[in-house]
């Protein structure tokens, strides 16, 4: 990797190491650096089918007892293995299941992972602790291996997530790395941010690195659209005077990541094999699915804007059989007869064959449309209409078809994409692991804020919402804003609150924090505001009609972050803030 030219500027962090793991849907992997030469970060070299990859498959096989077996590449051909010899069935096998914690408000800490054959289903956060404990622990291995000195209590991890994910979701990964051993030091960084802070260190007197990002002056604004396997997380950012970058806007973007093109596929299998058939097709012939889904993975990557003509598959026998039994036809031919790609897609010879230009329409084009859509709508947007580029990071945004579209879509803009744009987000992690200052401002998502019972006032509020407290008319369900969605916020920014206890016996302090997605919620029950938490303080032998305690909330980071302090006494106090 390049290095700037400009004047060297120290590691914030007090570690020797800075590692960073990057949890991918599709593809996992990692990289670390030393902080005495941060710029420099190491990454590992996976081999698949005799090729390497920075990235490895996030792919994770179990036993019959639910005992770690094998992770990435190995799982796949172990799992392989087992399938060919059907001996796979009391085995858990998981893949691209990442996504399960992209709908926030859904995640809870009981969500379940289903293995791959759908008959099986074990706690997510047993899955998720799983891979980050292999990933985690093959790091310490090669580290080891460079620097024996070094311990594992000299090393600082940062674990990315999109930037579009929830508190929730966040709130997840964390609890999942400390179940894998990453109890300490370990920092949560935006997928889109840490790609972009690598690019800012990227120099254009490297041909190979070249970028225009070094070129953009203070306070003008580029469009960093992340690609990954699941999410396509897209923010814009502008550079300080400080060297520091701004978010412009509040992350956004939706599932439309490779992922969604593999799921295309599986769906114009079912097209031809019949409805929601792929599940009754793996069970029985789990091999074969995997061989037909690496010939596609294999295809799909060999498809350019330049190509034309004709692309094909081959098929097993087994799904050829499948398809007449399922449809009840006399063959594979009459069964592409029933589906909706009747007269354009061939069986011929033991393969499935298409025109280049419909395997684009039917696999690319909703997910490239999705992306180019999202793009142009948030450039109609006053606030970054003037955005002076748009940088394509992440896996997917290799693929020549995203970055076409994007490229005659957005005419105007300069659109950089990095010779390793796969692997500038776990770069860009390391990066943030040494210095997390370097984002100094963020966009709120949400407006969060507060339940109160404020007094009950006939002309302010609807008798409804009346409540009687110890002979007091209150008003329940009033939301109070601390702070408001598209408010711009400095990092670590406080809010602290003073609570008293509603009742006058009570053992438990409460104090309900929500999200909302309208800028000015009143009430708690209106729709779009959710229950994000429950700050709850013990009381212990203090008298309730006493007790003043100081709640604080920290914004502008890449969690929500809450202190408690009793105002009596001056000190912390024991609290739980549990959002899962």
């Amino acid at each position: 990797m390049a290095t700037s030219k400009e004047e060297k500027i120290p590691s914030k962090s007090k570690a020797l190491v800075v590692a960073a793991i990057d949890f991918g849907t599709m593809y996992s992997g990692y990289a670390f650096s030393l902080t005495q030469d941060w710029k420099k970060p190491y990454t590992f070299t996976w081999y698949g089918g005799n090729a390497p990859s920075y990235k490895n498959p996030t792919v994770l096989l179990l036993d019959s007892n639910q005992e770690f077996v094998a992770f990435g590449y190995d799982a796949e051909d172990q799992y392989s293995k087992l399938t060919a010899k059907k001996v796979h069935e009391e085995y858990y096998y998981f893949q691209r299941f990442k996504m399960i914690l992209h709908q926030d408000l859904g995640v809870k800490k009981d969500i379940l992972c289903t293995d791959e054959l759908e008959t099986k289903k074990l706690p997510a956060s047993m899955v998720f602790a799983h891979c980050i404990r292999y990933l985690k622990d093959h790091l310490l291995t090669e580290i080891k291996k460079s620097f024996p000195r070094i311990t594992k209590d000299e090393i600082d991890y940062v674990l990315t997530v999109p930037a579009i994910w929830g508190e929730r979701a966040k709130r997840f990964m964390r609890e999942a790395a400390k179940e894998a051993g990453i109890k300490e030091r370990l920092i949560i960084a935006l997928e889109p941010e840490a790609a972009s802070i690598y690019c800012q260190h990227l120099t254009k007197d490297n041909e190979q690195n070249s970028s225009v990002l070094g070129q953009l002056g203070v306070g003008e604004k580029y469009m960093v659209v992340d690609l990954g396997g699941g999410t396509a997380d897209i923010t814009v950012h502008q550079q300080c005077e400080d060297h520091t970058l701004e978010e412009i806007v509040p992350a956004s973007g939706g599932p439309w990541g490779g992922k969604s093109v593999d799921d295309r596929f599986i769906g114009f299998l079912e097209d031809i094999s019949g409805p929601e058939s792929m599940v009754k097709y793996k069970e029985k012939y789990m091999y074969d699915f995997l061989d037909i889904h690496r010939q596609f993975e294999v295809t799909k990557r060999s498809i350019t804007p330049e190509k034309t003509g004709n692309v094909s598959i081959r098929i097993p026998l087994s799904f050829v059989q499948f398809c007449k039994n399922n449809r009840k036809v006399k063959n594979c031919p009459a069964a592409i007869e029933e589906s909706p790609h009747k007269g354009v897609v061939q069986y011929d010879a033991g393969k499935l064959k298409w025109t280049v230009d419909y395997f684009k329409q039917i696999f690319f084009k909703e997910t490239i449309d999705s992306i180019v859509g999202h793009i142009e709508k948030l450039l109609k947007d006053a606030k970054i209409s003037d955005t002076k580029a748009i940088l394509m990071v992440g896996g997917f945004s290799e693929c020549k078809l995203v970055q076409q579209a994007i490229i005659e879509k957005c005419t105007g803009k300069k659109v950089i994409i990095p010779i390793d744009a796969g692997l500038a987000v776990v770069k860009g992690a390391v990066y943030f692991g040494h210095d997390p200052k370097a984002i100094s401002r963020r966009v709120a998502m949400y407006t969060y804020g507060i339940q109160t019972w404020p007094e009950f006032k006939p002309t302010l509020h609807p008798l409804s919402k009346k409540y009687e407290i110890d002979g007091k008319s209150r008003c329940k369900d009033v939301f109070f804003p601390i702070v408001r969605k598209g408010e711009k916020i400095p990092v670590g920014l406080s809010k602290p609150q003073i609570f008293r206890p509603l009742f006058e016996k009570g053992s438990m302090l409460h104090c309900s924090v929500y999200i909302s997605d309208d800028e000015d919620p009143k009430y708690i029950d209106e729709s779009g505001c959710d229950l994000l938490g429950t700050l709850e303080v013990p009381l212990l032998n203090h008298d309730p009609a006493n007790v003043e305690v100081e709640e604080t909330l920290y914004f502008g980071e890449t969690e929500l972050r809450v202190t408690a302090r009793d105002l009596s006494t001056n000190k912390a106090i024991d609290f739980t803030f549990d959002i899962l």
